[in-house]
């Protein structure tokens, strides 16, 4: 095996002379900063808890070094907007509207009602939601919560449920709003593909990278993903269109149904009596994803714009506040329509231009390349690419038109990555000569091509040492010059893993496991579908009846052609047990023989438990 030195690197390096001079030209073509951002951000202060440390779940703590000089292997944007995002505490925004930033990557909005607090999202996970509720109690007074609102099914806005409301509030009848399709939205996202979205989320998030200059400094959207415990609880109501109503603790919401934009299920909602606009995830202080590097479905950039739009013409009139889900507010009705404006144009450039250039022919890669902002749009600082990014959203635009194929016919049927790394190689001449260009390449700092090429390499032979320390070094620099905080993660999240492989899961990690535990009996099935082995179940055929003893429910469940079917009803032999038992079961937490099932049909769910896969959060991505 031919190395490029005696063992493996693990040490992170510093920047190069090719990336400083890469921040430098950054720097040079910035918009001018006023401090304009930093005063919005700290508007309205009263008050935080020492370093928003959470015990196991959020800290600020270990960013105190954003204090400091800006090092070179931090773009000089992008260091400024986790500068921002660091601003933490509980805000007043206006008249009976509070804000808690910072203890979270996103935000959780509290309304005072008549007789308690309306929570809008309720952050990742119950403990940064607690500590958030339990200082607005301080400096508001210890009220109940009266109401929940999820803006939309993304989890950082409802997986911290459990921190705001009690069992016996849920019990109760707790009324919590979300527009139509959450649930049906957030199943599909985050728990049929929930083991693989989580892992390519510990790289667009950073989550196993260290916090400082050549770590993780900032998501853009904001800090980091909290930790902490995950649930989701069904809304108890849906929003289904615009202008549809609903007073809460004695407020009066109006909602603008906004699906398939930021989310496939999403509303922006309006408070007339306190002037206060709240525009979900669809307007926040940086350009957002309309595919986001994790996985999820494209979003629809037109539509976002139109519904920006819709707002403008619905809201903007009376809007003396306009907050979101992340980021910090704006004050006033006339910057509050021109921050709407700039949003509502990013989006349908991004659209208009990306179909512009594809009709002339150009691919979404050549179009990636091409596409750049009009001056009007590029002297705004919330229009930067802090977490989507120009380029990865032109080719989402065309993945949404015209799909991943680019009508070349070299393109239609190409190898998987270690088949064609082995020809590559071998075309090459070799493993030597793969890694004398590639360091040729790194040393007038071509990191694109280094990470490319060698890339070949390392799915050809991902034991050589010398091939996974050059791309590493690569995908490092590349990583120190990005102005987006997930392409930064992505880069640097790579290199640590190429640097330091990480061990085979003695036992597998299943991610999703919390969210799995609260669904509906029926969504919970439908996920057991997508665990199906159809390479063993292919000669399988089985019929009996689930039958759910703490819900009353009963599902047909079969296997046949290797496809996993349920309905509502019966069919064959019982099973009964709880939902808990069958989760138990399937996460392999008890054992059939254990668990205390019971029925003629035992057998029949035992085999099916034998067919279903186990999915391990840490398989590979750098690595073949």
């Amino acid at each position: 095996m031919a190395d490029r030195d005696t063992g493996a690197d693990l040490s992170r390096k510093d920047a190069s002379a090719a990336t400083i001079a890469a921040q430098r030209r950054a720097a040079a073509g910035l918009p001018e900063d006023d401090g304009a951002d930093f005063a919005l951000a700290r508007k309205g202060f009263l008050g935080t808890i020492e370093d928003a440390e959470i015990p196991g779940a959020w800290s600020m703590k270990p960013y105190a070094f954003l204090e400091g000089e800006r090092p070179d292997t931090v773009h000089p944007s992008l260091w400024r907007q986790a500068r921002l995002n660091a601003i933490h505490g509980l805000f007043e925004l206006g008249s009976g509207v509070f804000q808690v930033r910072g203890f979270d990557i996103s935000n959780i909005t509290f309304i005072e009602g008549r007789t308690g607090f309306i929570v809008i999202d309720p952050l990742t996970s119950a403990e940064p939601a607690a500590a958030a509720l339990k200082l607005m109690r301080e400096h508001r007074g210890d009220k109940p919560v009266t109401g929940v609102i999820y803006t939309h099914s993304h989890v950082d806005h409802y997986g911290g449920i459990a921190g705001v409301a009690s069992a016996d509030d849920l019990a109760a009848g707790l009324r919590i709003l979300a527009p139509d399709g959450f649930l049906k939205a957030a199943v599909s996202e985050n728990v049929l593909a929930g083991n693989v979205m989580s892992r390519r989320a510990t790289y667009m998030y950073g989550a196993l990278l260290p916090q400082d200059g050549k770590g993780h400094i900032d998501s853009g959207l904001g800090k980091a993903v909290s930790r902490g415990r995950v649930s989701l609880v069904p809304p108890t109501e849906s929003i289904s269109r615009t202008g549809q109503r609903a007073s809460v603790d004695g407020i009066e919401i109006v909602f603008q149904v906004t699906p398939e934009t930021e989310a496939p299920a999403e509303m922006n909602f309006f408070f007339p009596d306190l002037g206060a606009l709240c525009m979900a995830e669809n307007c926040t202080c940086n350009l957002h994803n309309l595919y986001t590097p994790r996985g999820a479905q494209v979003r629809d950039a037109k539509a976002w714009s139109r519904y920006i739009d819709e707002a403008l013409g619905m809201f903007g009139g009376g809007a003396e506040i306009l907050f979101a889900s992340h980021h910090w507010p704006r004050w006033g009705q006339d910057e509050g329509r021109r921050f709407l404006t700039a949003q509502r144009d990013l989006y349908k450039f991004i659209h208009d231009q990306t179909l512009r250039m594809a009709n002339h022919g150009l691919t979404a890669k050549e179009i990636a390349e091409r596409l750049a902002l009009p001056p009007t749009l590029e002297r705004e600082w919330h229009t930067r690419s802090y977490y989507g990014t120009l380029n990865h959203n032109a080719k989402a635009v065309y993945q949404r038109y015209l799909g991943w194929f680019d009508a070349n016919p070299a393109n239609l049927h190409p190898h998987p990555p270690e088949a064609a790394g082995a020809r590559y190689v071998e075309a090459m001449g070799g493993p030597e000569a793969v890694m004398r260009a590639g360091q040729a390449a790194f040393d007038r700092g071509d990191y694109r091509w280094v990470a490319e090429l060698v890339g070949h390499l390392v799915f050809s032979d991902p034991t050589h040492r010398g091939a996974r320390a050059l791309q590493a070094d690569a995908f490092e620099q590349l990583g120190y010059q990005s102005e987006s905080g997930p392409w930064r993660d992505f880069y640097l999240t790579g290199a640590m893993e190429l640097r330091a492989p990480r061990p085979p899961s003695a036992v597998p990690r299943q991610a999703a496991a919390g969210q799995l535990r609260t669904l509906p009996a029926d969504d919970l099935l439908d996920s057991l579908s997508v665990r199906l082995n159809g390479e063993r179940a292919c000669e399988v055929q089985l019929a009996f009846t689930l039958v759910f003893s703490d819900t009353g429910e009963s599902f047909a469940v079969s296997v046949e052609n290797a496809v996993l079917h349920h309905a509502p009803g019966a069919k064959g032999s019982e099973v009964v047990l709880t939902r808990k038992t069958l989760i138990d079961l399937v996460l392999g937490e008890a054992v059939a023989d254990s668990a205390a099932p019971s029925g003629p049909g035992v057998e029949d769910l035992s085999r099916l438990l034998s067919l279903l896969d186990r999915f391990d959060l840490w398989f590979e991505i750098s690595a073949p």
